[in-house]
């Protein structure tokens, strides 16, 4: 909870205000609690939190950034385009249980696209009381969807004007509408800037020290209304926030006569474009209680929602160990830094999100000043719609029959670095290795959501084979310093292997200790902790998984037993993952087996094949392509069958085969397509498949198309020039029996590419996919030059070009193929050996 909750540096992207604005608006169309705009980020593969109203930004930061593989609804919605509503926490769980393992509290949540011609921006969120089913927030919904398309529109506005339209900094943090009247010292005043009128409430004028009935009339006016320290502050603060960028925070300012106010500006929601809101808070005592509240004998104190304490009673303070004037106006984790703990995170969160109260325990620090008998505190939060209220009391003081967690008096003090493990992370680990099915996978589960719970640095993953371990991962090691320990037998005198072949964890508090107990071993520079944990699965030995540390810290019981648990689930994992990666070579093999192993050839074409499969897959994929002779022309082919495994290609094998046989009769494209439909639907396989088929005539560079429900072929001219082949194409094969695919002519000159591709080359998630056909047009236009006449090097060498980087992705979530044709400007210009080399 360190930090603030936004950037003061004007961000990079859209204007806050206009942001801030749409949020703000949300939440009144969907009765939300709490809510924000997610937009892209520069950086790909991310999208990141722009604007977050009614919650506090450092509680919340996990949730900053999303990545697109995650399975979360800010990715669906954005991918799709299509909302998503999750009506309350058992929805949450069944459709997105990392979701609600992260956050595990009673809300429901809306997400809307922003979204405008044909651009996916961002999505809009709103977070709510949980309801029923999804059918009890159907209006809710449609009001949401109509604040996100005004601010798709202003954004497609602003990016036509060359304004950016993503975000990388910090989400703006800011408070939602009131739900009800105003407290007695929160008062609200506007500026119009255009002209200069300024309008305050009543509450306003007298936080601001006026007589009633005296309004500033101007800005200048409003300003002699400031002490003199501030007065020069308040007419920048609104001209900035007029202009689109208004303070994150909350800020001090005194009037003429002397009482602190703290002060809040934003761009007026449904207001004329500039005109400003602010609102003046009194964060004194008589703000939010009277006198009697500080004769109570527990700690209270009020948290907006925002974070900031608004109140705090004499006892509050004197529990807490802060000065009482320290507490009022500061956001809680900063005045209590010692409550910056993963539990007082989590109740907290729970208390914000959901309406129930919480009631929880915390331990005050050791060298903190002794205030009271014992060490541990007892916070209850009572939810409200602008306010936490909350209470504190000793824990020695709890009432027999409070309804609080229970205390082990006898717990010693944790380690201050084992106080940042949420022991709460283990199921969200649990749930994100069931969908992981690759070791590689497994590992990164580990890495991201093992390690930063524990505070660790450093990740090595060991395989057990054949009685000696290999390295499977590793992360934060120096460079060459696990070599030494590759492949090492079972009988080896390290912790890496005692650990598996005697079943139970080593945990080492420094590296001396290591050193100690196995004298000689290699270690590296740093002096950290490390765990060493068996990789267990059944009862069989899966291999070691070692955690390293920057610095020396000792391991709690508890921490031993939950480390120890995990390393059970991710053994597992790994093991499952093994299994995988052996069955995935096979069906790899079969792909390979599936495509053709070379291309017909004829001496007036050159031809280049190449095919990647999907690596999120085990299954088999549907992509082929093919080159046939067709009368005195060659016929190109291009097809993909929906879905994946053993069925998709099966079917793909039969269609391959059906359309070769068309095409070795040299019939017309048209009634390839009609013939390949009707044998599609006559199989029922229960799939459809895209097709695009073309055949070329070398003598005159003549080719007549047909398309069915393929993307269009891309070609490029001898010039370099690379267009979109517009083909209009007919539906998908194997859908209707009536189906007519007709027939587009077009010139392929010689030194000319034509390039037929499936959509695993171009699209990806979060993009549209005419962003990804014209990246491959520009690549295409880039890697085809001096194709054909040898300046440039041959056909297969752009083909690998064009597929080097999905060649180097990690994951491709689906199957590519390419196929490409040119008329060389010589004959006999292609390189040797390219017309008899295997397809990759």
């Amino acid at each position: 909870m360190t930090g603030s909750a936004g950037d003061e540096r004007r961000p990079s992207g859209p204007p806050p205000a206009l942001l801030t604005a749409a949020a703000v608006d949300a939440l009144r169309a969907a009765d939300g609690r709490a809510g924000g705009v997610y937009l892209r980020s520069r950086t790909p593969g991310m999208m990141r939190l722009a604007v977050l109203a009614g919650l506090p930004g450092p509680l919340f930061r996990p949730w900053w950034r999303v990545h697109v593989d995650r399975p979360f609804p800010v990715v669906d919605v954005q991918r799709t385009g299509v909302p998503v509503v999750l009506a309350n926490a058992t929805e949450t769980m069944r459709r997105y249980p990392q979701l609600a393992a992260g956050l595990p509290f009673q809300f429901g949540s809306l997400y809307l696209p922003v979204a405008a011609r044909g651009r996916s921006f961002g999505v809009l969120i709103v977070l709510r009381a949980a309801a029923a089913d999804a059918a009890e927030v159907l209006a809710e919904q449609e009001r949401l969807a109509r604040v996100a398309d005004g601010l798709a529109a202003e954004l497609v506005r602003l990016e036509a004007e060359g304004a950016p339209v993503t975000w990388d900094e910090a989400p703006v943090c800011v408070r939602p509408p009131a739900a009800g009247p105003a407290p007695g010292r929160v008062g609200r005043f506007s500026w119009d800037p255009a002209s200069d009128t300024v309008d305050a409430d009543d509450r306003a004028r007298a936080l601001f020290g006026l007589p009633p009935g005296d309004v500033p009339g101007t800005l200048e006016e409003l300003a002699r209304a400031v002490d003199p320290a501030d007065a020069h502050r308040l007419p920048d603060l609104l001209k900035e926030t007029a202009r689109g960028s208004p303070p994150p925070l909350p800020l001090e300012v005194r009037t003429t006569e002397g009482g602190l106010r703290l002060l809040e500006l934003w761009a007026a929601a449904g207001a004329p474009a500039g005109s400003v809101t602010g609102v003046l808070l009194d964060p004194g005592a008589g703000a939010l209680a009277d006198g009697a509240a500080d004769l109570l004998p527990e700690g209270v104190f009020c948290v907006d929602r925002l974070g900031l304490v608004v109140y705090a009673n004499a006892r509050a303070a004197h529990f807490l160990g802060v000065a009482r004037e320290e507490l009022a106006g500061r956001p809680l984790w900063e005045a209590v830094p010692w409550l910056n703990q993963p539990a007082g995170e989590e109740h907290l969160r729970g208390a914000l999100l959901s309406p129930e109260p919480v009631h929880f325990h915390v331990r005050r620090p050791a060298d903190g000043p002794r205030v009271f008998e014992g060490d541990w505190l007892s916070i209850s939060a009572y939810p409200g719609p602008d306010l936490l209220t909350c209470t504190a009391v000793p824990a020695n003081r709890v009432p027999p029959d409070a309804a609080v967690e229970p205390v082990d008096t006898a717990v010693s003090a944790p380690d201050p670095a084992a106080q940042t493990a949420p022991f709460y992370r283990p199921i969200v680990l649990a749930i994100a290795l069931t969908e992981a099915v690759t070791a590689r996978q497994v590992s990164e589960v580990v890495m991201q959501e093992l390690l930063p719970a524990f505070g660790g640095r450093r990740l090595a993953i060991y395989l057990l084979q054949e009685r000696h371990l290999y390295l499977a991962w590793e992360s934060g090691f120096p460079d060459g310093f696990l070599t030494s320990f590759e492949g090492v037998g079972l009988d080896a005198r390290l912790p890496g292997v005692e650990t598996l072949t005697t079943g139970r964890p080593l945990f080492f508090d420094s590296m001396q200790q290591i050193s100690a107990a196995y004298p000689g071993i290699e270690l590296d520079a740093t002096s950290g902790a490390r765990a060493f944990l068996p990789l267990i699965a059944s009862g069989r030995p899966v291999g070691s998984c070692i955690l390293g540390f920057d610095g020396p810290r000792s391991f709690s019981q508890e921490e031993r037993t939950v480390l120890t648990a995990l390393a059970g689930l991710i053994a597992h994992a790994m093991e499952k993952a093994q299994r995988y990666d052996t069955e995935a070579a096979l069906a790899r093999g079969l792909q390979q087996a599936l495509l053709p192993r070379r291309l017909s050839q004829h001496a007036r074409v050159e031809t280049a094949g190449r095919y990647l499969p999907g690596t999120e897959g085990m299954d088999v994929g549907g992509d082929w392509y093919d080159v046939v002779e067709a009368g005195e022309g060659l016929a190109l082919v291009i097809g993909d069958v929906q879905g994946h495994g053993v069925q998709a290609a099966a079917t793909m094998g039969q269609l391959r085969s059906a359309v070769r046989a068309f095409a070795l009769g040299d019939h017309p494209p048209q009634e390839v397509m009609s013939g390949t439909n009707h044998l599609l639907i006559d199989l029922d396989p229960g799939q459809f498949a895209s097709c695009c088929y073309v055949r070329l005539d070398p003598a005159t560079g003549r080719a007549r198309a047909a398309r069915a429900g393929h993307l269009p072929p891309l070609l490029r001219g001898p010039d370099g020039r690379t267009t979109v082949v517009d083909l209009p194409g007919g539906v998908v094969l194997g859908v209707d029996p009536r189906a007519r695919y007709p027939v587009a002519e077009l010139r392929l000159e010689p030194g000319a590419i034509l390039a037929l591709y499936t959509d695993g080359l171009v699209e990806r998630p979060g993009q549209d996919i005419d962003e990804g056909i014209a990246a491959l047009r520009t690549a295409l236009a880039e890697a085809g030059d001096g194709t054909g006449d040898g300046a440039a090097g041959s056909l297969g060498e752009v083909a690998d070009r064009l597929t080097a980087s999905a060649r180097r992705a990690v994951d491709r979530a689906d199957d590519i193929a390419l196929l490409l044709a040119t008329l060389p400007t010589r004959l006999g210009a292609r390189a040797e050996g390219e017309r008899d080399r295997p397809v990759p």
